[in-house]
């Protein structure tokens, strides 16, 4: 199963859902601040359950510097609504936001969908490749590749990049690339899916003929441009 690595000062809140995830079958692990977590996270570690607000170092200065070695799916956990953590833990390569407070069977739903990105690594090889242009994707070793270049991108990102290289030229609307990319129905506000196909298009090589590559369809969703 998992292992689930948990940074947070909150000790009663950690104690709370290591239980629950223990009971779900997860491995689990912990620590109560940002620096504590750097050292804790390793190969082993599937994902990374992170409080925006903690001391010695906040959630997204932790994230940034978790970045910079490791490509670990984190699921970013906070008690504030302010759109600029959101946006900034977006651009920094967080996977998803939980507000808190939050159910177990959200969390569970939120957590189960992150992973199953990543358990396509499994998948024989000779059924991983797909490609799209000057793009390949393979999800059995979960890279992928432009202009033969090899793309740094977050699970997220790459689970993105995946749905539209084998939807190309279709409309691709935000309620079925949240659905189908986070595991996770669209909610009100939710600009998940913005931030993450706008994380994309920077990591993208630009093409030969300066068109663009995924185009916003506004008020309908978004396209991988095909000629």
């Amino acid at each position: 199963m998992a292992h689930i690595l948990i940074i947070d000062d909150d000790t009663e809140l950690t104690s709370l859902l290591k239980d629950i995830l223990s009971f779900e079958g997860f491995t689990v692990s912990e620590a109560n601040d940002g620096l504590a977590g750097l050292e804790a996270i390793n190969d082993g570690v599937d994902l990374v359950l992170m409080d925006v607000m903690m001391p010695k170092l906040n959630g997204i200065d932790t994230l940034k510097r978790l970045r910079e070695k490791w490509e670990t799916p984190v699921l970013m956990l906070t008690a504030k609504g302010d759109e600029i953590d959101r946006v900034l833990g977006f651009e920094l390569g967080a996977d998803d936001y939980l507000p808190k407070p939050f159910s177990d069977r959200e969390l569970l739903g939120r957590i189960k969908a992150i992973l199953r990105r990543t358990q396509t690594r499994t998948e024989p090889e000779s059924t991983d490749h797909y490609s799209f242009d000057d793009i390949q994707v393979y999800p059995s070793r979960q890279e992928a590749h432009c202009q033969g270049q090899l793309l740094d991108l977050t699970s997220t990102e790459f689970a993105l990049l995946q749905y539209l290289v084998q939807n190309p030229g279709e409309t691709l609307t935000k309620e079925v690339l949240s659905l189908e990319v986070l595991g996770k129905r669209l909610s009100t506000f939710d600009r998940a899916i913005d931030m993450h196909v706008s994380n994309l298009r920077k990591k993208l090589p630009e093409k030969t003929d300066g068109k663009a590559r995924i185009k916003t369809l506004r008020g309908r969703g978004y396209l991988l441009v095909k000629e």
